[in-house]
């Protein structure tokens, strides 16, 4: 074969994302890494087999096509290593399990994901390992809380639904210091807009059901880790043999080219309708990270490259019944779990039945929005007309 193109080198993150990888002529020249769908391995010899030499031994292990989007996201991150889950809850919990043992003491942020408190108090309790929740707006004030048995730090930022921003470094910093390993569920931001492993976080976790897919076709998780853990990390993953399908994969491979622009436009409408809705009488508060007016907004600025498309809002006092008729009426945003796809989203939530360690008292009904790729004019005109439903339902 003739000389290979060079690979570029001290390019931007988004060029990266096109191009990371891709090994396009060891797949015949094809643009992408195609999906190798397999079981079994063949090695030539008796002596290969004995002795597993070649790049792949079974299925469960890596196929070029996991390779290629491990490969990939650990350059994003900046990272160790990469391995692939069949969801964004698979990848929280093979991080957690990767670090912790019978005896442990873990430490959760109060505004983590709801699903991975539920793996909290069930599986690990279930397992030995006890779980404290902290004040996610803590920072170095988590030494208070860390024992002789404290193993893991559990952080998320911003803080699922409620958007509570923690001083990621600060923390790491205390955690490092006292020997426990930093977890941060990294999906709001991802790679792009957080890098976890410059901010002192050892074990990042993407729930590529979001952004990474950009479609809410696809259920994919991704969890990169430093030098420090990744080992424990492979060994954890391996003895799951929690792999995704291959077509999944694929599908994160796909997204993985358009990311950045799609996540660039996700946060100019978002950003746009937070100062709408924030200027909305019928709105109390918008929790939006990137908004001036915003707690947490120092920390945001100083940490964050960017802001992505979710955010929640505090509505003035209405009943349940207007609260209804705003929302049934809505022709352009759907009411469903997840986000981070072409289309617009909002939710109600409620945090109050299950915080311990902070309260949830927002004074009203509360709204989580994810801004899709609609025309902005167009979602401002189908809100307007939900408020108006709301007023005349009150």
């Amino acid at each position: 074969m003739s000389k290979l193109p060079p690979k570029p080198e001290n390019v931007s993150e988004r060029t990266r994302l096109v191009h990371a990888g891709r090994e396009p002529f060891e797949q015949h020249g094809f643009v992408n890494t195609p999906i190798y769908r397999g079981s079994t391995v063949l090695y030539p010899t008796t002596d290969d087999l004995l002795h597993r030499r070649g790049r792949y031994s079974y299925g469960t292990k890596g196929t070029p096509t996991t390779n290629s989007l491990e490969t990939a996201w650990t350059q994003l991150a900046g990272a160790a290593g990469t391995v692939l889950a069949p969801s964004g809850l698979a990848a929280v919990t093979v991080a957690l399990m990767s670090c912790l043992k019978a005896g442990d003491h873990l430490l959760v942020t109060d505004s983590v994901y709801l699903p991975t408190r539920h793996f909290c108090n069930g599986m690990l309790k279930k397992f030995g390992v006890e779980t404290t929740y902290y004040d996610p707006q803590i920072g170095a004030g988590i030494e208070s809380l860390i024992r002789p048995n404290t193993a893991a730090v559990f952080t998320e930022a911003p803080g699922s639904q409620s958007f509570e921003m923690q001083d990621i470094p600060a923390i790491a910093e205390v955690a490092h210091r006292h020997g426990a390993v930093v977890l941060m569920d990294n999906t709001w931001a991802t790679p792009l807009l957080f890098p976890p492993h410059e901010r002192g976080v050892d074990i990042a976790i993407e729930a590529g059901t979001k952004y990474l897919s950009g479609g809410s076709d696809l259920l994919l998780g991704l969890v990169s880790a430093n030098e420090r853990c990744f080992k424990a990390l492979r060994d954890t993953y391996d003895s799951f043999a929690m792999c995704p399908g291959p077509e999944d994969v694929f599908l994160g491979l796909r997204g993985l080219r358009t990311m950045a622009l799609r996540l660039r436009e996700h946060e100019k409408q978002a950003l746009e309708m937070a100062r709408w809705l924030e200027a909305r009488s019928e709105v109390a508060r918008v929790l939006h990270p990137a908004l001036e007016t915003y707690s947490g907004h120092e920390i945001w600025k100083r940490d964050f490259k960017g802001s992505s498309g979710l955010f929640s809002i505090i509505l003035k006092p209405c009943s349940d019944r207007a609260l209804a008729a705003m929302l049934d009426g809505l022709a352009l945003f759907g009411m469903g779990y997840s986000w981070g796809g072409f289309e617009s989203l909002v939710i109600p939530f409620n945090c109050a039945s299950y915080r311990t360690a902070t309260r949830w008292e927002p004074g009203g009904h509360a709204l989580r929005f994810h801004i899709g790729l609609e025309d902005l004019e167009d979602l401002k005109r189908d809100l307007d007309a939900g408020f108006t439903r709301l007023r005349e339902a009150d």
